[in-house]
């Protein structure tokens, strides 16, 4: 997690909202993300889509199920859906999204019976640091 809350620093300081991601297979880790969509005009250059496809690239396949996804911000649907297509098999966040949180605070799609696959779920993990960023970012940009 601490690979991930590095990545959101790196969000931070290019005036991104400060959200990081890491994959690790094993003890390495396989991708690395932050969102980039101010940057990019990308509505889907979340941390974790950046941190997914580095993984299968790196990894040379699209099926990630002997993975892990570190991220500092509990994902979204968009990025929910994602893991689950590539079969990841288990998410860490830091700290819940009441706005857009599908591990379990507005949805849970990661344990939702109806779909092919489930993630295992372990959430705040680092989440006041995490947190922290996020009021700092925000709180910068309404000043």
């Amino acid at each position: 997690m601490q690979a991930a809350l590095e990545e959101a620093q790196k969000a931070f300081e290019e005036d991104e909202v400060p959200v990081g991601a890491v994959i690790v297979a094993g003890d390495r880790v396989v991708g690395r993300g932050r969102n980039h969509k101010e940057a990019s005009n990308d509505p889907t250059a979340h941390a974790e889509m950046a941190a997914i496809r580095q993984a299968a690239t790196q990894l040379d396949r699209w099926r990630l199920t002997d993975c892990t996804l570190y991220v500092t911000l509990e994902p979204c649907a968009m990025c929910l859906g994602a893991m689950l297509s590539a079969r990841i098999a288990r998410l860490v966040f830091g700290c819940s999204d009441p706005k857009a949180g599908a591990a379990g605070t507005l949805y849970n799609l990661a344990d939702d019976s109806r779909l092919n696959h489930r993630i295992e779920v372990d959430s705040g993990v680092l989440e006041n640091q995490a947190a922290e960023l996020l009021k700092t970012f925000f709180k910068n940009r309404r000043s």
